[in-house]
C-alpha cells in the first residue's frame, strides 16, 4: 500500500494558486455547491456551459449587470428509498452564483441561454464591429 504524507504547504499553495486564478480571470464565486463550467471562444460568439444536474430551468437565474454576466440559482435534490428493512434519504441542495467580467466586443443585446439535460449553455455573441475589425484590408499605394 502507498502512503502519502500530508502537506498542508501544499495544501495552501494550491489554494492560492485557485484564488489567483479567479482573480485574473475575473471569476467570482459564492456558493454552497459549485458547478463546474466550461468556456470557449468561437468565431462570432463565446460559449459557457454550465453542468446543473438536477436544476430545473426555472430554478436558474442569468442576468447582465455593470458588464458582468451573473449565472445563479438552487438546486435541490431528494433520493429516498424505501424497502422493507432498508430506509434512505440523500439531500443535496444549495445555492450558487457565478460571475464573469464581459469583454468589450460581447453583444449583450443578443445574449441567449438554453437549458437541456442538465447543462446550461450561455451564448455571448461578438458585436459585428469586432467582427468586421479582425479582418483589414489594407491598400498598396
Amino acid at each position: 500500500m502507498l502512503t502519502t504524507r500530508y502537506n498542508p504547504n501544499t495544501y495552501y499553495f494550491l489554494n492560492s494558486l485557485l484564488d489567483d486564478l479567479q482573480q485574473k480571470h475575473q471569476v467570482s464565486v459564492s456558493s454552497d455547491f459549485t458547478p463546474s463550467i466550461n468556456s470557449r471562444e468561437g468565431e462570432s460568439a463565446y460559449h459557457i456551459e454550465v453542468d446543473l444536474p438536477g436544476v430545473k430551468k426555472e430554478d436558474i437565474s442569468v442576468s447582465v449587470e455593470d458588464g458582468k454576466l451573473i449565472i445563479s440559482g438552487e438546486r435541490a435534490y431528494k433520493e429516498e428509498v424505501k424497502e422493507e428493512n432498508y430506509y434512505k434519504v440523500e439531500s443535496r441542495f444549495g445555492k450558487f452564483s457565478r460571475s464573469f467580467t464581459l469583454p468589450e466586443e460581447a453583444d449583450i443585446e443578443q445574449i441567449h441561454a438554453e437549458s437541456q439535460d442538465g447543462v446550461l449553455e450561455v451564448i455571448i455573441p461578438k458585436l459585428q464591429s469586432a467582427l468586421v475589425d479582425k479582418v483589414k484590408k489594407i491598400e498598396i499605394k
